[in-house]
């Protein structure tokens, strides 16, 4: 570790969350360490834990607009600890890089939040608008007690975000390469298909599911569910899981029970799929077979950020901090910013490389860190000085 005198305040305040073993649910602590620093700037601090899981909703100002940096304070479990270089809850700075589960998704961002605010308000003690900040413990695991809660209550109240800034690792190559601007969705269905078990050298005294359904896993895998549009891909359906059988050789299961998954492209200007109909679709395939079955459907919603006053500052300050222009995509999974856009028409998700996440070794450039705040710090000067 290099001496800590020679750190920057986003880098202390980074190695201070780091430290913290908050493994999903678990905050363990990091969300009091950023009270601690809200708290005199002005902000209105509401602690909002619902099951075993602690969130933290903090305001300054009162009016229009509200910028809200949107966030998780809990990691993923660090896997076998000797396979790491350095301790995964020791951070250790190293040929300038920070090593620390944690480090890229996502704490160096909540450390950026803090100290960009700290700056902006020092600078702009009566700017425009409000601040915010939406910070779960919530986001790696079941993510049912987390960010959802916190929007519901706040949606329940009549308290709307105008735009907001999630933290997520979305730099690809560079930092500063890419930008989110929206997710897919994610359809999940859990389908069972009903045959009549029997001895397999009797096939008159049977139905096998497995044959039944083929067919049908043919049609669905040719159908060409949507083209994707300007912002999203093309929508994919797949199997990730088929299970049928007694064990036995000579025994024709009674039913076959099939996992399946569509990332779908959000319906924009009637190009690409919407929940309802790619339900529709499919149950219209299943009926068309004539298959006994039942269906279990999960689903996650999708976003879309247009082009727009958030998506222009934030492109900027990149460009300003980075020296790179970011590309806009929905690539990749889900993030909590699926729920935040229920109560704010402009949410992006922006931070490191996302290249060492969830891994071994996870890590981010010190050189990275300070662009992270000064980007964050003129998106705010942007949109509420």
């Amino acid at each position: 570790m290099t001496n800590p005198t020679n750190h920057s305040n986003t880098l202390s305040l980074a190695i201070d969350l780091l430290t913290r073993r908050s493994n999903t649910p678990d905050d363990a602590g990091c969300q009091e360490l950023m009270i601690a620093r809200l708290a005199p700037l002005g902000f209105k601090i509401e602690r909002m834990r619902f099951g075993n899981v602690d969130n933290l909703y903090a305001r300054r100002g009162t009016s229009a607009p509200l910028l809200v940096f949107a966030g998780h304070t809990d990691v993923v479990p660090t896997g076998p600890v000797e396979k790491w270089h350095t301790p995964p809850f020791k951070p250790t700075i190293k040929e300038g890089m920070l090593y620390a589960r944690g480090a890229a998704d996502m704490k160096t961002s909540l450390a950026a939040f803090i100290t960009s605010i700290e700056e902006f308000i020092s600078e702009h003690p009566n700017h425009t608008g409000s601040i915010g900040l939406l910070i779960t413990s919530d986001e790696e695991g079941i993510a049912v007690d987390g960010t959802v809660k916190v929007v519901e209550a706040l949606k329940a109240r009549g308290e709307l975000i105008d735009y907001c800034i999630v933290g997520e690792p979305t730099s690809n190559k560079v930092v500063g390469d890419m930008i989110k601007n929206g997710r897919r969705g994610s359809l999940s269905g859990k389908l069972v298909i009903k045959g009549v078990q029997g001895h397999i050298a009797y096939p008159h005294l049977v139905k096998n599911p497995i044959h039944l359904v083929a067919p049908a896993i043919k049609d669905m895998v040719e159908t060409v569910w949507d083209t994707g549009n300007e912002y999203f891909p093309p929508t994919s359906w797949q199997i990730s899981n088929m299970n049928g059988g007694t064990g036995a050789t000579n025994v024709v299961p009674g039913e076959v029970e099939i996992l399946f998954n569509f990332r779908y492209c959000a319906l924009v200007n009637n190009a690409g799929s919407s929940e309802p109909q790619l339900k529709q679709r499919v149950h219209a395939i299943l009926d068309g077979h004539q298959l006994d079955y039942d269906l279990q459907w999960e689903h996650s919603p999708s976003y879309i950020t247009p082009r727009g006053n958030l998506v222009e500052a934030i492109t900027s300050a990149i460009e300003q901090a980075y020296g790179v222009s970011p590309e806009l995509s929905t690539t990749g999974g889900t993030s909590d910013g699926r729920f935040i856009a229920d109560i704010c028409p402009q949410v992006i998700e922006f931070g490191p490389l996302n290249a060492t996440i969830h891994k071994l070794n996870e890590c981010v450039a010190v050189a990275d860190i300070e662009p992270l705040k000064v980007t964050y710090k003129l998106t705010m000067e942007t949109l509420l000085k």
